[in-house]
């Protein structure tokens, strides 16, 4: 157990470091966009200024949520960041959205403004879901000089009367007031909005940034505006430390490897499936990437194969463990664990969180149960959801995770699953997440996920899907004897499906409920 002892210092917001940084460093580089326009922090800061002023004229007020649908370009940065200087709620939309997904998001957060920097032949999904539900025509901010003419429109006759009342507005932001809106992925029902704290983020990058303890940061950000990986790992963790932020629209593997070559990129903080995707890439051997200090991941393991190739070439490697409701990491692992901790742990829980196990009997436990956090930067709560955050908290007010662990002798965390994807078959309690990685330790299996299915004589049996590398000869009896070999018989899957690719959400997991759903009432897979 860990009673958590949070002495970090901090100034209020994420803008509030940018602002900082535009003082002291006014020329340092803050975001190198995708087509390599490069921004100063001085040029950073007089944007967000400017684009707060803006939001001000318009009516954007305290509380009000501000949607942006956008890949991760500059403008998003400066849409984020203005946003939340004036106290509004900023939520990151994900342009691969469906018009349904779209349309629940905005029903539910109702914002006063949505923003965009896709075109019109790019947006219908957009348009189709705002019919009806937005007062407002949804702005166009897809580049600098649209970004410029937006911020002038909404200036105009407003002089400097706005200027002050946005600046005494900010003033007035509390640190613990919601900062940004984050949508759950919606793997066990609808997607809850989850309210982020300024303090979380600040959090975030305070202690995540001293972990990293690079020398001269410059830090890729490729993953959607809606997850927190991007606006806490990526974005706010570079902007509370003064780095360079390197923006990338989407995720390819080449050019990843190419813009650590010659953007000298000091850290890649990328889901598992990325890293694998770069590591095999045949350029990972030969380009020059001498400048990379640090690869770090969260979410799943890295597989001991991609461990290795990065150990290979010098890189220090790094996981945490964390949820969106709880903002700011929870664990990290050691700078010298081995892969063996690295495989099979999230490293120690973060001195300034308090970290507690919840037994099944519904007190605290030394042994396995649910993991707990407490800490003030936790979530503010859900969105419209009194239930669900009441339900998110225990009555003393620890956050519960969801994920079932246990704390080793040498205090790191191991995660055993979690307590939605357990399933009781023939009355034992079985985590996937357990038998995910003892099907990942065997070579030539890159990821696997396990799912349960009902069963006429156990209730539930689990099914195994396993994704191989390519040109594998693994097939189901290969992987049955793996798993026979390792564990007890009860939690061997009944069924294993080799796939030459798992379906995977826009965050990066294995989509579980899209493997469900290949299951007929018979309980029978198609393959």
């Amino acid at each position: 157990m860990n009673t958590g002892t949070d002495d970090v210092t901090v100034l209020p917001r994420v803008v509030d470091y940018v602002l900082r940084h535009s003082r002291e460093h006014p020329g340092r580089t803050a975001l190198i966009g995708p087509d390599d326009e490069r921004v100063s922090y001085a040029e950073l800061a007089e944007l967000v200024r400017r684009h707060a002023r803006a939001l001000w004229a318009t009516g954007v007020r305290p509380g009000d949520r501000v949607a942006l649908m956008a890949a991760p370009r500059p403008e998003f940065v400066v849409s984020y960041l203005a946003t939340t200087a004036i106290g509004a709620i900023w939520l990151g939309l994900n342009p691969r959205y469906s018009a349904r997904e779209l349309a629940y998001v905005l029903a539910d957060a109702a914002p006063v403004l949505v923003l965009t920097t896709l075109p019109a032949t790019e947006r219908e999904a957009l348009d189709e879901a705002a019919e009806g539900l937005i007062a407002r025509p949804i702005a166009d901010i897809g580049s600098a000089e649209r970004l410029r003419a937006f911020d002038e429109d909404s200036l105009t006759g407003t002089g400097d009367e706005i200027a002050v009342e946005a600046t005494e507005a900010s003033k007035l932001v509390d640190t613990q007031d919601p900062a940004i809106i984050v949508y759950t992925s919606g793997s066990t029902g609808k997607p809850k909005g989850a309210l982020i704290r300024h303090s979380g983020l600040v959090r975030l990058g305070v202690v995540e940034g001293e972990t990293w303890k690079l020398r001269e940061p410059v830090v890729l950000c490729n993953l959607p505006i809606n997850h927190i990986g991007c606006v806490g790992d990526l974005v706010g963790v570079p902007l509370v430390t003064g780095a360079t932020l390197v923006l990338r629209e989407s995720f390819d593997a080449a050019e990843v490897i190419r813009d650590v070559e010659e953007l000298r990129i000091s850290a890649l903080f990328q889901i598992p499936t990325q890293l694998q995707r770069i590591s095999a890439h045949p350029d990972f051997r030969t380009r020059d990437l001498s400048s990379l200090e640090l690869v770090g991941w969260g979410g799943s393991p890295l597989p001991r194969a991609s461990l290795q190739a990065y150990r290979a070439r010098g890189v220090r490697l790094v996981s945490t463990y964390g949820l969106t409701e709880a903002t700011s990491s929870v664990t990290y692992s050691d700078p010298d664990a081995s892969d063996d901790d690295l495989l099979t742990t999230v490293g120690r829980p973060d001195p300034g969180m308090e970290v507690r196990l919840l037994g099944e009997d519904g007190e605290w436990t030394e042994g396995e149960g649910e993991v707990c956090v407490r800490n003030r930067t936790v979530m503010a709560g859900y969105l419209n959801r009194p239930e669900a955050t009441d339900e998110a908290f225990t009555a003393d007010g620890w956050l519960r995770t969801g994920d079932v662990g246990r704390l080793r002798e040498d205090g790191n965390l191991v995660l055993v699953g979690r307590t939605k994807d357990m399933y009781k078959s023939g009355g034992y309690n079985i985590y996937p997440r357990e038998i995910e990685q003892v099907l990942e330790d065997l070579k030539d299996v890159e990821l696997a996920a396990v799912v349960a299915r009902p069963d006429p004589d156990f209730h539930e049996v689990g099914v195994a899907y396993v994704q191989v590398a390519e040109g594998s000869a693994l097939d189901d009896e290969a992987l049955r004897s793996w798993c026979r070999e390792r564990l007890a018989n009860f939690k061997v899957p009944k069924e294993f499906v080799v796939l030459d690719e798992l379906p995977l959400l826009p965050v990066g997991k294995v989509d579980k409920n899209a493997l469900r759903a290949r299951h007929h009432s018979t309980g029978k897979t198609h393959v």
